[in-house]
């Protein structure tokens, strides 16, 4: 389910492949005014809605920068930029991030960034793979967690001004229904990271303004990915108004939206993706 963000969500199957053609915003120009690929640094991107929001910018024509804890997989990944353009990291590991930010600068190479997109999430449960509450989530969870979902985020947006501002580019935070509920699945530090990530959001577009950086956040409700049990999507859904759930191709393109042209005026908002849930 959505919960978990990061790289354990499932790839998004062949029926619901983004139909680019069809989007509204599809004419959003791929090539920056000198005639240069515009580029795109995304975090957790081999599965789930990283790697459909991916291959949505792929076939937009956009560069791909991926960062993730597992290595750059061809098969799968089919963008053109490939290993070349692939920063293995654990963002967990906060002696890690340094040296991430480098290999995306190198990689760069003082060309405008056209939008970062911030992905990546961990929701750690417990040993039996119950919801860790507040009661019973270690420190250790709370610090991992928060430097994942909350602290990367920020640290990615700080290192890349200057490439974000060569390109009036923009920002997408990934938050979730669960930064406003309590919810069933998601563990207490999760939800805590992403209503904090929500805020940091407002924050950020205030502060970037200045620099022409838009900045806004996703929020998405149940999300289908190879994590999702038949059971547990069977229970999901009646709540649902739209009676299911999404899947990552359908958040992917709102990722896109805000991310071109047609979202010049849209900065501090919070875009719910949740089939109605959040009503």
């Amino acid at each position: 389910m959505t919960l978990d963000l990061l790289d354990r969500d499932g790839a998004p199957g062949d029926a619901s492949a983004p139909d680019v053609a069809l989007c509204p915003f599809h004419g959003d120009k791929s090539r920056a005014q000198h005639g240069a690929r515009k580029t795109l640094v995304l975090t957790g991107a081999s599965r789930g809605i990283g790697h459909a929001t991916g291959k949505l910018f792929s076939e937009a024509g956009w560069r791909i920068i991926t960062c993730s804890r597992q290595p750059f997989d061809g098969d799968r990944c089919p963008w053109d930029s490939g290993t070349d353009s692939h920063v293995q990291v654990e963002l967990s590991d906060r002696r890690a991030l340094p040296r991430a930010v480098a290999e995306i600068k190198e990689r760069l190479d003082g060309q405008p960034l056209h939008a970062l997109i911030n992905n990546a999430g961990i929701s750690p449960k417990a040993a039996d793979g119950s919801r860790l509450n507040s009661l019973t989530t270690p420190v250790e969870t709370w610090m991992s967690v928060f430097h994942v979902n909350l602290l990367a985020p920020i640290l990615f947006a700080q290192a890349l001004v200057e490439e974000l501002k060569l390109a009036s580019g923009s920002i997408v935070n990934v938050t979730s229904i669960v930064g406003s509920r309590v919810h069933p699945f998601a563990g207490s530090a999760y939800a805590t990271s992403k209503a904090a990530l929500a805020c940091l959001t407002r924050e950020m577009a205030h502060d970037y303004a200045q620099f022409g950086i838009r900045v806004n956040a996703i929020a998405p409700g149940e999300i289908k990915t190879d994590i999702l049990s038949p059971e547990t999507e069977a229970q999901l859904a009646p709540i649902i108004p739209l009676h299911r759930v999404g899947t990552p191709d359908e958040v992917a393109k709102v990722i896109f939206f805000l991310c071109s042209d047609a979202a010049s005026y849209v900065t501090g908002a919070e875009v719910p993706i949740n089939g109605g849930q959040h009503v």
